[in-house]
């Protein structure tokens, strides 16, 4: 009996790479169990990448869209500089008085002071 139990263990081989490869055995017992720490760490790794990705695009869309904003209201602030010079020039201050009925006239005489003697 002895000697058959050395011939079934003589007998008995490792199945054949491709055996191993068809029936799931390899990636399982071999590659995934031994590294799955590994594993784990790279799925973080690019998890982590395209988290960064997302974020970077994202920051890429708020500075173009406050650039944007920026250019309108540098655009806005200079008519409304050029509105406002037109408007407190003396013709148009007079021009509005009349318009508008409010009675004032422009000097003629030039200002003077008033000094009070103690």
């Amino acid at each position: 009996m002895e000697k058959k139990s050395v011939n079934s263990a003589a007998g008995r081989k490792k199945p054949g790479f491709m055996k191993e490869v068809m029936s799931g055995s390899l990636l399982s017992d071999r590659i995934i169990l031994k590294n799955l720490g590994y594993i784990v760490f790279l799925a973080f790794l690019g998890a982590l990448y395209i988290a960064n990705r997302f974020h970077a695009e994202d920051m890429v869309r708020k500075t173009t869209r406050l650039q944007n904003e920026v250019r309108e209201l540098r655009s806005d602030a200079l008519s409304t500089s050029a509105e406002l010079m037109k408007a407190s020039r003396q013709s148009e201050v007079q021009r509005l008085v009349r318009e508008r009925g409010l009675g004032l006239e422009e000097l003629t005489e030039p200002p003077f002071r008033i000094v009070i003697k103690n």
